[in-house]
């Protein structure tokens, strides 16, 4: 592991976690580094546009570098690129949004997002990482990850993202099980009050999951 480059990103972390900014010394005792040490990662980090400082305050947040790099890892992943050819037809079938979505860290990255048809104002969720076990897309993968895996997530924490969302290790489990029995999970105002959500796993050439396509919409139209 090369020590500036690893510390470097748990300065890009820090700043994704941080409300609104961040200044040198906070950041130097978050990574754990000497000020003039987060200084120079700073500096560097500012030159290729990765983090930006205001200059009223001095503090620092993420740059528009970041924007760049994420777009062109979405645009080259392979569920995307595959999705987008069609995720527009489906979400016109079934008057639905149409998510495709991974599991990075833990959490369920939108990878594309199709909107439903209509007039509605819509929110783009492309790039959006979401709670895991409060979404459909989550659900569907998890219910097909190795054991390990499974208990991996699980074991992660299940925070509540609105009062439906499941928050009971065990409850959690019969529905991941009962996804794999019907080969689709859903939710129900897990994630957002009046929308539910049905996802089913995407899987690779080997039988391997790598992914998810769900529906999402209002509950009353999803689960009729």
């Amino acid at each position: 592991m090369v020590q500036a480059v690893h510390r470097a990103i748990h300065v890009l972390r820090e700043l994704a976690t941080a409300t609104p900014r961040l200044g040198v010394t906070e950041l130097a005792d978050r990574v754990g580094v000497a000020k003039p040490t987060a200084h120079a990662l700073l500096r560097t980090l500012e030159a290729e546009g990765l983090v930006v400082q205001d200059r009223e305050t001095g503090k620092y947040q993420l740059g528009p570098g970041l924007v760049t790099l994420g777009n062109a890892y979405l645009d080259s992943h392979e569920l995307r690129t595959r999705a987008v050819t069609w995720a527009d037809r489906l979400a016109a079938q079934a008057d639905a949004a149409v998510w495709a979505g991974i599991l990075a860290d833990g959490q369920v990255l939108v990878v594309h997002h199709a909107f439903r048809p209509g007039g509605a104002v819509q929110v783009l969720e492309t790039g959006a990482s979401l709670p895991w076990h409060a979404c459909a897309l989550g659900k569907a993968i998890a219910a097909f990850l190795p054991a390990d895996g499974r208990d991996a997530l699980l074991a992660g924490g299940l925070p509540p993202v609105t009062g439906f969302s499941l928050d009971d290790q065990t409850r959690l489990e019969a529905q991941l099980e009962r996804a794999r029995a019907t080969g689709y999970a859903v939710d129900e105002n897990e994630l957002t009050l009046g929308d539910a959500g049905i996802a089913a796993p995407v899987f690779d050439r080997t039988g391997e999951v790598v992914g998810g396509l769900g529906l999402v919409g209002p509950v009353e139209r999803l689960m009729a």
